[in-house]
């Protein structure tokens, strides 16, 4: 069963952060949707809890360089 979660993200400047951001959280096994908004500052992300956790989704958007909180 799926679930979603809201990520606070710090950093995003332009669509190309955007991008990236969404591109590295579609990228994680188990994440069906990530719609990122540079306004708000966040990503929704739609996941399967079986397959992957909020600390890797706080750790991919960090590795991709920009800062994540719930």
């Amino acid at each position: 069963m799926e679930t979603t979660t809201q990520l606070n993200v710090g950093g995003m400047t332009c669509g190309g952060c955007v991008a990236s951001v969404t591109r590295v959280l579609k990228q994680i096994q188990g994440v069906s949707d990530a719609d990122v908004s540079l306004e708000a500052g966040r990503a929704v992300v739609r996941f399967d809890p079986d397959r992957t956790t909020v600390d890797a989704l706080l750790s991919a958007v960090e590795r991709a360089g920009f800062t994540a909180s719930l």
